[in-house]
């Protein structure tokens, strides 16, 4: 043999992954770098135990943490379509379909109705895996549904917002959805009915500009990233360097724009107490 063919480096072969081979136990936090078995994650609501990083999750694993059983969905009747014949790298019809096939939903939104430590409750929950949980005309439409049928139903509405904002693909029509929605939370708000967002990482752009931040009571999740637009962009428009942890969470409850911040894990029970209490505090002729 050859002493070229000797010491030749020789790929390793990698056979792909069978259905029967177990799935990954254990996990990375990308903040602390702790290893963290992936069933204590879970039990902890997806928040890391040595840190306290909140992990980013899809709607239906959200909906698990927040809600006391499964939801009983409404979404998912209305499918987005190409409007605009739109084209930049790729079609839009074909983002669409990836998006669809790897959250198996039509659009970025989750809506239905459920419980929070017993309080019956609307839900609407957005897709950050669903192209970044972008606002679409769709998503608009699911949350101004919602709101509607919370309104018929005398349910409070809970949102969950994670988003990048407006969806490019779908321009002005994308924009509309922020006066769609607000006039539907409105009408909620004139019966009486209470609203609570809650802001998770990340909440940007048109949705921070429209129904999220216009809610009664509005919660946010430690270490978001809120906002409209990002960071570089305000500091290359201001030409000034911006404070430290500016468009985080703690920086906004400092300077007013939310009311608290409730750590995942406690979410439901803060969530539940409020609610009662705006129940309970509705005039008598509007609970009625």
């Amino acid at each position: 043999m050859a002493l070229d063919k000797f010491f030749r480096r020789r790929r390793p072969q990698v056979s792909p992954p069978s259905e029967t081979e177990a799935p990954d136990l254990w996990g990375k936090c990308p903040q602390c770098k702790a290893n963290t078995y992936l069933r204590d994650l879970a039990a902890s609501a997806y928040v890391c135990p040595s840190c306290g990083f909140h992990h980013r999750l899809g709607a239906s694993k959200r909906a698990e943490v927040l809600l006391d059983e499964p939801l009983m969905q409404w979404s998912g009747r209305v499918s987005p379509v190409d409007a605009l014949n739109f084209h930049d790298t790729e079609s839009y019809p074909d983002r669409l379909k990836r998006a669809q096939a790897k959250t198996g939903r039509p659009d970025a939104i989750l809506t239905g109705r459920g419980k929070i430590e017993g309080v019956d409750v609307a839900a609407a929950i957005m897709d950050f895996e669903f192209s970044g949980g972008s606002m679409g005309s769709v998503v608009g439409e699911e949350i101004a549904r919602a709101a509607e049928r919370a309104g018929e139903e005398g349910l409070p509405l809970v949102l969950v917002a994670a988003s990048g904002g407006a969806r490019m693909q779908e321009s002005a029509l994308s924009l509309m959805q922020m006066a769609k929605t607000t006039v539907a939370l409105e009408a909620l708000s004139q019966r009486g009915l209470p609203y609570i967002s809650i802001l998770t990482d990340p909440t940007t752009g048109g949705v921070t500009a429209s129904f999220a931040t216009i809610a009664d009571i509005i919660v946010a999740e430690p270490g978001a990233l809120i906002g409209f637009a990002g960071p570089r962009v305000i500091q290359q428009t201001i030409r000034q360097s911006l404070p430290e942890g500016f468009q985080r969470a703690e920086f906004l409850l400092s300077h007013g724009m939310v009311d608290m911040i409730v750590d995942r894990r406690q979410q439901r029970g803060e969530l539940a107490k409020l609610l009662r209490l705006l129940m309970h505090s509705r005039p008598q002729e509007q609970a009625s």
